[in-house]
């Protein structure tokens, strides 16, 4: 379905974080702060510093991709955003039609950047639309209301080549139809790409604290599976098929990034917070944005720990990022990255039991999850890997 890279010297993708926002979300538990005030050289210049630090240490690679996430990276002078994919493009050779993403907020006043943004180099946006409805947008805290973010989205539109953007389903007293319509409505404005979450609780979050006190209830089971099961067939309806547990797109217009997540190939990861794996050696930054430019300061970048991942580990993060997604895993690649046989990743006998069941498929070495098996991806997980 997609071709696949197997060699350690495969295409390398680059996530810079931004960790910054112009207000912290309830639902949202990423590194994300607020500051009055953001010194942008500082920023700028350290980004810079920590790029170079890996890219001393990945030489001889070829970059598929970046991806600038967040916090809100549309809020990143783009003079800055230009600086840093010309140093990455400089450090490593970029694959012919390289994509470069950053993640938005539909407000007016990132809006307006979007013409300068594409002049600096990005060719991809992502927009955290949420919701089509502007009291569901209240209760998510976005700042944004629903024309502002659809003349967001006809902006981006205009100005990028490849445009996806974010909606939260499965929210309190969200009926079926009600998501029906919103769907529809969403797919009406034919863009390449949709990310469709089902709201979590996460832990640390103000939501937790409320769903804590029971003044906030997520749909039952059986409504949530109501919900993804039309939002599969709508989405499937219009073009845009499932690609990974929460992923739309176009035959073609799968985000790459995160592809080389999911397919547990390297990634660079510079910025607080950061993760990165670099041939079997997971890193990780900083996360608090000032302790992390102090560490840049300090030391040229801002890296707290790189640590050598054993076999086992390799293995079980191979299962758990591959089997999000429609195409499935490898499992002679898998077993490869542990010097193990396949029926040590995986319980073989649990593997066919599933696949009897209609939740799995299995094909030679390659394992995948059924539609039916996919909203049981953690349920199916601790019944076939091993350890």
């Amino acid at each position: 379905m997609f071709p696949e890279q197997t060699s350690s010297g495969a295409p390398l993708a680059l996530y810079v974080h931004w960790p910054f926002c112009v207000s912290k979300c309830p639902y949202c538990d990423f590194n994300s702060h607020v500051r009055d005030v953001v010194d942008q050289q500082a920023w700028r210049d350290a980004l810079l510093a920590d790029l170079a630090y890996e890219a001393e240490r990945l030489p001889g690679r070829r970059l598929a991709s970046i991806f600038f996430g967040g916090g809100t990276p549309s809020l990143m002078p783009p003079a800055t955003v230009a600086a840093i994919i010309e140093a990455a493009t400089s450090a490593w050779p970029a694959e012919p039609g390289i994509e470069i993403t950053l993640e938005a907020n539909p407000s007016s006043v990132e809006a307006a950047r979007f013409a300068d943004l594409a002049a600096a180099g990005v060719n991809r946006v992502s927009l955290g639309l949420q919701a089509l409805d502007d009291e569901a947008l209240a209760f998510l805290g976005r700042a944004h209301g629903v024309d502002e973010g659809l003349a967001a989205l006809a902006t981006a539109q205009r100005h990028f080549g490849r445009v996806s953007f974010d909606l939260i389903y499965a929210r309190p007293g969200q009926s079926l139809g009600e998501w029906e319509a919103e769907l529809d409505r969403a797919l009406g404005f034919r863009t390449e790409h949709l990310s469709l979450y089902q709201l979590t609780i996460e832990p640390g979050t103000r939501f937790a604290t409320l769903a804590a006190k029971g003044a906030l209830t997520l749909p039952d089971e059986d409504l949530a599976a109501d919900l993804w099961e039309t939002t599969q067939a709508r989405t499937a309806a219009a073009g845009l098929p499932l690609y990974e547990v929460s992923n739309h797109a176009r035959p073609g217009a799968e985000s790459r990034h995160n592809l080389t997540y999911w397919r547990y190939r390297d990634y660079a990861g510079v910025g607080p917070g950061a993760h990165g794996r670099r041939e079997g050696i997971a890193t990780f930054r900083r996360k608090k944005p000032e302790n992390w430019l102090s560490a840049v300061a300090r030391n040229g970048h801002g890296a707290e720990s790189e640590v050598a991942l054993a076999p086992a580990e390799r293995v079980t993060e191979a299962l758990v990022m591959g089997l999000r997604m429609r195409e499935g895993i490898d499992l002679a690649r898998v077993a490869a990255l542990g010097g193990t046989t396949i029926d040590q990743v995986v319980d073989l006998k649990a593997v066919e039991r599933l696949a009897t069941q209609g939740l799995v498929s299995h094909d030679g070495d390659r394992l995948a999850l059924t539609p039916a098996g996919m909203p049981l991806l953690d349920a199916v997980l601790r019944e076939v890997a091993r350890g």
